[in-house]
């Protein structure tokens, strides 16, 4: 490789490699791999605050958003001594060195190896037993509008209120959004991820006409999915201020309440993200202060519990969990002979 196609990148103390920097990875605008790396060091103080310190599994681009990709949880063996690393494990229990956010040279280490997206685990590094985001996923199924994703964020938000909780909403990048809640750290995933199911089942009642907690596509109809499994063990979501693997280098972008009804997911890019950050700061700023219990929703779940409702599906990937229904859809479950 020439000389000129490398560079060194100064971020946090370090010099980061940075090789074929002028490699076009967004091509709606040119985006080069250059300009991902200035994006990320434009926003690092509120990408920091909402991933440091946290293991990511890596949705790597080697030849840019609209080229092959695949997914990377083990960092590479080869790799700077200074990287830090965790221990993440699988549903079947196979584990792997993830990287950790420990700070913006870690983000441009992953940039250079094409890295157009984080996906984040919900708990520190540093204390792995216990999850301190709820995270609530408004997944649009086929037909649904983003019109009808930003009522459910706004009926998610008024759940939470009545809850004593705070939600922060942000775009997925996509087509939907997800609410985070910041936790105390003292619950596991089990824990975190019944509370998402009693929320998830909760909304629904009260909008079944918009909402639906069903796990089956062929139950859900054209409505808001409340993708409850996203807060399984081992799960992560796309994190918040990272580029999308979109040709238009869409952001997965934390927005306020009042910002919900008049922006949509493509409103923010790589291209002016960095400005609006600049003008208006972190609309995340507060999420951690105070960080909130998990009780009032553990409360809707064990309510669920004493009604006789079971434990809802589980993705297939997971062992059978103890109180969970049959794993299998409606329409192909085994039906009883007519006596």
């Amino acid at each position: 490789m020439a000389e000129s196609e490398r560079i060194l990148v100064s971020v946090a103390g370090r010099e980061v490699s940075l090789s074929n920097p002028d490699k076009v990875m967004f091509p709606t605008r040119g985006e080069t791999k250059r300009d991902l790396v200035d994006y990320y060091v434009a926003v690092g103080d509120p990408l920091l605050a909402a991933m440091g310190g946290r293991p990511v599994m890596l949705e790597r681009y080697p030849n840019g958003a609209n080229g092959k990709s695949f997914f990377q949880k083990r960092v590479p063996a080869s790799r700077p001594d200074w990287l830090h690393t965790a221990v993440v494990s699988t549903p079947n229990g196979t584990t792997s060195d993830a990287l950790v956010i420990a700070d913006l040279a870690h983000v441009i280490w992953a940039v250079n190896l094409g890295c157009l997206g984080f996906h984040v685990w919900p708990y520190l590094a540093a204390d792995p037993a216990h999850v301190d985001e709820l995270r609530i996923d408004l997944d649009p199924t086929p037909g649904v509008t983003w019109d009808m994703v930003r009522a459910v964020g706004l009926a998610a938000r008024e759940l939470l209120a009545e809850l004593g909780l705070r939600g922060y909403p942000k775009t997925t990048g996509s087509k939907g959004l997800h609410v985070y809640v910041r936790l105390l750290p003292e619950w596991d995933a089990y824990a975190v991820r019944a509370a998402a199911v009693a929320f998830a089942r909760e909304l629904e009642r009260r909008h079944v006409e918009l909402v639906t907690a069903a796990w089956w596509k062929e139950q859900r109809g054209r409505r808001v999915f409340v993708d409850y499994n996203q807060n399984a063990p081992h799960k992560t979501v796309f994190g918040a201020w990272s580029v999308r693997p979109r040709v238009g280098a869409q952001v997965s972008a934390p927005i306020t309440w009042d910002e919900l009804a008049r922006v949509t997911p493509d409103d923010f890019t790589l291209a002016d993200v960095p400005a609006r950050y600049r003008a208006l700061g972190d609309p995340w700023a507060d999420i951690a202060t105070p960080a909130q219990s998990l009780e009032p929703l553990l409360a809707l779940a064990e309510r669920d519990a004493d009604r006789g409702i079971p434990d809802a599906p589980w993705p297939p990937v997971y062992p059978k969990m103890p109180g969970e229904p049959p794993r299998v859809a409606p329409s192909r479950a085994r039906k009883d002979p007519t006596p």
